[in-house]
Protein backbone atom coordinates (compact mmCIF):
# COMPACT_ATOMS: atom_id res chain seq x y z
CA UNK A 1 0.00 0.00 0.00
CA UNK A 2 1.83 3.23 -0.77
CA UNK A 3 1.28 6.63 1.08
CA UNK A 4 1.74 10.02 -0.74
CA UNK A 5 2.99 12.43 1.75
CA UNK A 6 0.20 15.29 2.47
CA UNK A 7 0.53 18.67 0.65
CA UNK A 8 -0.07 21.95 1.97
CA UNK A 9 -2.29 23.79 -0.42
CA UNK A 10 -1.75 27.48 -0.52
CA UNK A 11 -3.99 28.54 1.68
CA UNK A 12 -2.28 26.49 4.78
CA UNK A 13 0.84 28.93 3.87
CA UNK A 14 0.01 32.32 3.46
CA UNK A 15 2.16 34.67 1.37
CA UNK A 16 2.71 36.98 4.16
CA UNK A 17 4.20 33.62 6.25
CA UNK A 18 7.50 33.32 3.80
CA UNK A 19 9.05 35.99 4.91
CA UNK A 20 9.02 35.20 8.37
CA UNK A 21 12.10 33.46 10.18
CA UNK A 22 12.30 31.27 13.46
CA UNK A 23 15.52 32.50 15.07
CA UNK A 24 16.51 30.35 18.17
CA UNK A 25 18.09 32.92 21.07
CA UNK A 26 20.11 32.14 24.38
CA UNK A 27 18.44 29.42 26.61
CA UNK A 28 16.61 28.18 23.23
CA UNK A 29 14.22 30.57 23.17
CA UNK A 30 12.12 30.98 19.93
CA UNK A 31 11.00 34.31 18.68
CA UNK A 32 10.20 35.50 14.48
CA UNK A 33 11.38 38.07 12.70
CA UNK A 34 11.12 39.22 9.49
CA UNK A 35 13.60 37.87 7.07
CA UNK A 36 14.39 41.31 6.01
CA UNK A 37 15.36 42.08 9.43
CA UNK A 38 17.92 39.28 9.36
CA UNK A 39 21.77 39.80 8.99
CA UNK A 40 23.89 37.46 7.97
CA UNK A 41 27.13 36.79 9.78
CA UNK A 42 30.27 35.63 8.14
CA UNK A 43 32.14 33.49 11.21
CA UNK A 44 35.28 33.23 9.19
CA UNK A 45 35.07 37.02 8.95
CA UNK A 46 33.94 38.14 12.41
CA UNK A 47 35.49 41.95 11.90
CA UNK A 48 32.59 44.17 11.70
CA UNK A 49 33.81 47.50 14.04
CA UNK A 50 30.81 50.22 14.44
CA UNK A 51 31.14 53.47 12.94
CA UNK A 52 31.53 55.31 16.19
CA UNK A 53 34.45 52.44 16.43
CA UNK A 54 35.91 53.40 13.66
CA UNK A 55 36.29 56.73 14.40
CA UNK A 56 37.41 56.35 18.13
CA UNK A 57 40.38 54.74 16.18
CA UNK A 58 40.77 57.03 13.69
CA UNK A 59 41.15 60.17 16.16
CA UNK A 60 43.74 58.12 18.20
CA UNK A 61 45.89 57.45 15.53
CA UNK A 62 45.40 61.02 14.17
CA UNK A 63 47.21 62.02 17.75
CA UNK A 64 49.80 59.15 17.11
CA UNK A 65 51.02 61.11 13.46
CA UNK A 66 51.25 64.76 15.53
CA UNK A 67 53.56 62.80 17.67
CA UNK A 68 55.16 60.61 15.38
CA UNK A 69 55.96 63.83 13.25
CA UNK A 70 57.78 65.70 16.36
CA UNK A 71 59.76 62.30 17.13
CA UNK A 72 60.92 62.21 13.47
CA UNK A 73 61.65 65.65 13.00
CA UNK A 74 63.85 65.52 16.01
CA UNK A 75 65.56 62.15 14.94
CA UNK A 76 66.04 63.38 11.45
CA UNK A 77 66.85 66.89 11.93
CA UNK A 78 64.41 67.52 9.37
CA UNK A 79 61.26 68.49 9.21
CA UNK A 80 58.71 65.53 8.82
CA UNK A 81 54.92 65.94 8.70
CA UNK A 82 52.71 63.36 8.49
CA UNK A 83 48.44 62.99 8.53
CA UNK A 84 46.09 60.15 8.38
CA UNK A 85 44.52 59.88 5.19
CA UNK A 86 42.36 56.72 5.74
CA UNK A 87 41.80 53.93 8.27
CA UNK A 88 39.74 51.08 7.05
CA UNK A 89 39.08 47.21 7.17
CA UNK A 90 39.95 44.99 4.20
CA UNK A 91 40.66 41.38 3.51
CA UNK A 92 44.48 40.46 4.17
CA UNK A 93 44.41 39.28 0.47
CA UNK A 94 43.24 42.45 -1.00
CA UNK A 95 45.82 44.20 1.36
CA UNK A 96 48.89 42.66 0.16
CA UNK A 97 47.48 42.23 -3.51
CA UNK A 98 47.07 46.07 -3.01
CA UNK A 99 51.37 46.65 -2.16
CA UNK A 100 53.71 48.06 -4.95
CA UNK A 101 56.30 45.97 -5.96
CA UNK A 102 59.21 45.99 -4.19
CA UNK A 103 58.10 47.47 -1.21
CA UNK A 104 59.99 47.48 2.07
CA UNK A 105 57.89 45.21 4.73
CA UNK A 106 58.36 45.26 8.68
CA UNK A 107 56.82 42.36 10.54
CA UNK A 108 56.49 42.57 13.99
CA UNK A 109 54.41 41.72 17.10
CA UNK A 110 52.95 43.96 20.29
CA UNK A 111 52.64 41.22 23.02
CA UNK A 112 50.07 40.43 24.56
CA UNK A 113 48.69 41.85 21.02
CA UNK A 114 47.54 38.95 19.16
CA UNK A 115 49.21 38.35 15.80
CA UNK A 116 51.61 39.25 13.20
CA UNK A 117 50.88 43.18 12.15
CA UNK A 118 52.77 44.76 9.06
CA UNK A 119 54.27 48.22 8.61
CA UNK A 120 54.58 49.00 5.00
CA UNK A 121 57.39 52.10 3.88
CA UNK A 122 57.76 52.37 -0.07
CA UNK A 123 61.40 51.87 -0.86
CA UNK A 124 61.72 56.12 -2.27
CA UNK A 125 60.76 56.96 1.50
CA UNK A 126 62.79 54.29 3.17
CA UNK A 127 65.88 55.20 0.83
CA UNK A 128 64.80 59.27 1.66
CA UNK A 129 65.80 58.54 5.32
CA UNK A 130 68.69 56.44 5.08
CA UNK A 131 70.27 59.37 3.28
CA UNK A 132 69.47 61.73 5.98
CA UNK A 133 70.37 59.03 8.77
CA UNK A 134 74.12 59.03 6.37
CA UNK A 135 74.28 62.70 6.71
CA UNK A 136 72.65 63.59 3.28
CA UNK A 137 70.32 66.17 2.51
CA UNK A 138 67.03 63.48 2.51
CA UNK A 139 66.59 63.74 -1.48
CA UNK A 140 67.12 60.50 -3.55
CA UNK A 141 65.98 59.12 -7.64
CA UNK A 142 62.53 58.71 -7.89
CA UNK A 143 63.10 54.65 -8.81
CA UNK A 144 62.00 52.40 -6.57
CA UNK A 145 64.69 49.25 -5.97
CA UNK A 146 64.70 46.89 -2.83
CA UNK A 147 66.95 48.09 -0.20
CA UNK A 148 70.14 46.60 0.63
CA UNK A 149 71.02 44.72 4.09
CA UNK A 150 73.43 48.11 5.13
CA UNK A 151 70.00 50.57 3.99
CA UNK A 152 67.63 48.17 6.18
CA UNK A 153 69.43 48.06 9.25
CA UNK A 154 69.97 51.68 8.76
CA UNK A 155 66.36 52.34 8.56
CA UNK A 156 65.40 49.77 11.06
CA UNK A 157 66.26 52.45 13.45
CA UNK A 158 63.49 54.69 12.42
CA UNK A 159 61.19 52.06 12.33
CA UNK A 160 61.52 51.12 16.16
CA UNK A 161 60.98 55.10 16.63
CA UNK A 162 57.34 54.58 14.49
CA UNK A 163 56.74 51.54 16.64
CA UNK A 164 58.26 52.15 19.79
CA UNK A 165 55.51 55.59 19.40
CA UNK A 166 52.54 53.43 18.48
CA UNK A 167 53.32 51.14 21.49
CA UNK A 168 53.58 54.16 23.58
CA UNK A 169 50.52 56.19 22.33
CA UNK A 170 48.73 52.93 23.90
CA UNK A 171 50.14 52.92 27.09
CA UNK A 172 47.12 53.96 29.19
CA UNK A 173 45.27 50.52 28.13
CA UNK A 174 48.02 48.00 27.38
CA UNK A 175 51.44 47.97 28.11
CA UNK A 176 52.58 46.69 25.08
CA UNK A 177 56.05 45.27 24.03
CA UNK A 178 57.47 45.46 20.80
CA UNK A 179 59.31 42.83 18.86
CA UNK A 180 60.65 43.29 15.28
CA UNK A 181 60.66 39.84 13.58
CA UNK A 182 62.15 40.63 9.84
CA UNK A 183 61.59 42.29 6.64
CA UNK A 184 59.85 41.64 3.20
CA UNK A 185 60.05 43.29 -0.14
CA UNK A 186 56.93 41.81 -1.91
CA UNK A 187 53.31 41.15 -0.50
CA UNK A 188 53.01 37.96 -2.18
CA UNK A 189 55.27 36.03 -0.02
CA UNK A 190 53.43 37.14 3.04
CA UNK A 191 51.94 34.60 4.68
CA UNK A 192 51.59 35.69 8.53
CA UNK A 193 47.63 35.15 8.54
CA UNK A 194 44.84 33.74 6.52
CA UNK A 195 43.99 35.20 3.26
CA UNK A 196 40.17 35.60 4.40
CA UNK A 197 41.76 37.85 7.45
CA UNK A 198 40.32 41.20 7.80
CA UNK A 199 43.19 43.47 8.60
CA UNK A 200 42.47 46.98 10.14
CA UNK A 201 44.82 49.31 7.86
CA UNK A 202 46.42 52.97 8.60
CA UNK A 203 47.28 55.07 5.62
CA UNK A 204 49.34 57.98 6.58
CA UNK A 205 50.97 60.75 3.68
CA UNK A 206 54.44 61.43 5.12
CA UNK A 207 56.23 64.10 4.19
CA UNK A 208 59.91 63.88 4.37
CA UNK A 209 62.08 67.10 2.18
CA UNK A 210 60.81 66.68 -1.34
CA UNK A 211 59.50 63.12 -0.75
CA UNK A 212 55.26 62.37 -0.54
CA UNK A 213 54.88 59.03 0.26
CA UNK A 214 51.93 56.29 2.09
CA UNK A 215 53.24 54.83 4.80
CA UNK A 216 51.02 52.14 5.61
CA UNK A 217 50.71 49.97 9.14
CA UNK A 218 47.94 46.93 8.60
CA UNK A 219 46.44 44.95 11.89
CA UNK A 220 44.71 41.85 12.04
CA UNK A 221 40.91 42.23 12.97
CA UNK A 222 41.64 40.21 16.09
CA UNK A 223 45.01 41.73 17.48
CA UNK A 224 43.40 45.36 18.13
CA UNK A 225 40.15 43.92 19.92
CA UNK A 226 41.06 44.65 22.87
CA UNK A 227 42.30 48.14 22.31
CA UNK A 228 38.78 48.64 21.07
CA UNK A 229 37.18 47.29 23.76
CA UNK A 230 39.41 50.14 26.07
CA UNK A 231 38.52 52.81 24.02
CA UNK A 232 34.51 51.72 24.04
CA UNK A 233 34.98 51.42 27.97
CA UNK A 234 36.82 54.41 28.35
CA UNK A 235 33.88 56.50 26.36
CA UNK A 236 31.28 55.16 28.49
CA UNK A 237 33.14 56.25 31.57
CA UNK A 238 33.76 59.58 30.66
CA UNK A 239 30.02 60.07 29.16
CA UNK A 240 28.80 58.62 33.03
CA UNK A 241 31.28 60.68 34.90
CA UNK A 242 30.10 64.23 32.53
CA UNK A 243 27.30 65.75 34.92
CA UNK A 244 25.91 69.12 34.66
CA UNK A 245 27.29 71.30 36.70
CA UNK A 246 25.39 71.67 40.24
CA UNK A 247 23.93 75.58 40.27
CA UNK A 248 24.46 76.47 44.45
CA UNK A 249 21.76 78.12 45.96
CA UNK A 250 21.49 82.04 46.06
CA UNK A 251 23.13 83.45 49.08
CA UNK A 252 22.65 86.99 50.38
CA UNK A 253 26.01 89.12 50.30
CA UNK A 254 26.68 90.65 53.72
CA UNK A 255 28.99 93.06 51.74
CA UNK A 256 24.74 94.47 51.13
CA UNK A 257 23.34 95.15 54.87
CA UNK A 258 24.76 98.62 55.41
CA UNK A 259 24.28 99.98 50.81
CA UNK A 260 21.70 102.62 50.90
CA UNK A 261 19.20 102.42 48.33
CA UNK A 262 16.24 104.72 47.44
CA UNK A 263 12.67 103.70 47.55
CA UNK A 264 9.54 105.69 46.60
CA UNK A 265 6.24 105.45 45.91
CA UNK A 266 4.22 106.43 43.18
CA UNK A 267 0.76 106.38 41.58
CA UNK A 268 -0.71 107.83 38.05
CA UNK A 269 -4.01 109.27 37.71
CA UNK A 270 -3.50 113.06 37.40
CA UNK A 271 -3.40 114.47 34.40
CA UNK A 272 -2.55 118.55 33.79
CA UNK A 273 -1.79 120.90 31.41
CA UNK A 274 1.16 122.89 30.64
CA UNK A 275 -0.43 126.28 31.86
CA UNK A 276 -2.23 124.46 34.50
CA UNK A 277 0.79 123.46 35.94
CA UNK A 278 2.53 126.84 35.64
CA UNK A 279 -0.62 128.51 37.03
CA UNK A 280 -0.41 126.49 40.40
CA UNK A 281 0.13 128.18 43.88
CA UNK A 282 0.33 127.34 47.26
CA UNK A 283 -2.70 126.51 49.16
CA UNK A 284 -4.23 125.04 45.40
CA UNK A 285 -6.34 121.73 46.02
CA UNK A 286 -5.85 118.91 43.74
CA UNK A 287 -8.81 116.63 43.03
CA UNK A 288 -7.69 112.79 42.59
CA UNK A 289 -9.45 109.63 42.21
CA UNK A 290 -9.28 107.51 45.34
CA UNK A 291 -9.00 104.66 43.22
CA UNK A 292 -5.48 105.40 42.67
CA UNK A 293 -4.81 105.27 46.43
CA UNK A 294 -5.15 101.07 45.76
CA UNK A 295 -2.84 101.44 42.69
CA UNK A 296 0.08 102.58 43.80
CA UNK A 297 3.84 100.98 42.69
CA UNK A 298 7.03 100.98 44.97
CA UNK A 299 10.32 102.20 42.67
CA UNK A 300 13.67 100.55 44.31
CA UNK A 301 16.76 102.48 42.92
CA UNK A 302 14.20 104.14 40.20
CA UNK A 303 12.75 100.47 39.41
CA UNK A 304 9.11 99.64 39.81
CA UNK A 305 9.01 96.28 42.29
CA UNK A 306 5.70 96.21 44.04
CA UNK A 307 2.22 96.91 44.08
CA UNK A 308 0.85 98.23 47.07
CA UNK A 309 -2.23 100.73 48.28
CA UNK A 310 -1.95 104.25 50.06
CA UNK A 311 -3.16 104.40 53.79
CA UNK A 312 -1.31 105.87 57.01
CA UNK A 313 0.33 105.02 60.03
CA UNK A 314 1.36 106.72 63.39
CA UNK A 315 0.34 109.84 61.61
CA UNK A 316 2.15 109.56 58.55
CA UNK A 317 1.86 108.45 55.32
CA UNK A 318 2.46 105.07 54.79
CA UNK A 319 2.11 102.24 51.74
CA UNK A 320 0.96 98.43 52.27
CA UNK A 321 2.94 95.96 50.01
CA UNK A 322 0.35 93.85 48.21
CA UNK A 323 2.11 91.72 45.24
CA UNK A 324 5.61 91.99 43.47
CA UNK A 325 5.54 92.83 39.69
CA UNK A 326 6.95 90.12 37.40
CA UNK A 327 9.61 91.70 34.71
Amino acid sequence: METSAPQLSDEAMPPEQESIVTVVGPMGRKSRHKAEDIRAYDFRQPAFLAPTELRKLRQRHDDFARSLSARLSMYLRLEVSLEVTKLQTVRYQDFTASLGTPTHLTLFKAEPLKGICLLDIPPRLGLTMVDRLLGGPGSVSTADRDLTEIETALLDQAVQIVLNEWCRHWQSFEDLRLGLLGHESNGKFLQTAPHDTMMICISMETHIGDCVAQMQMAFPHYALEPIVKHLTAASATEKADVKAPAIPPARWNSELDRMPVSVSAQWDGLQMTARELVALKPGDVLMLDPQVTQQVQVHVASAPKYKARLGTRGGNWAVELTQPLTN
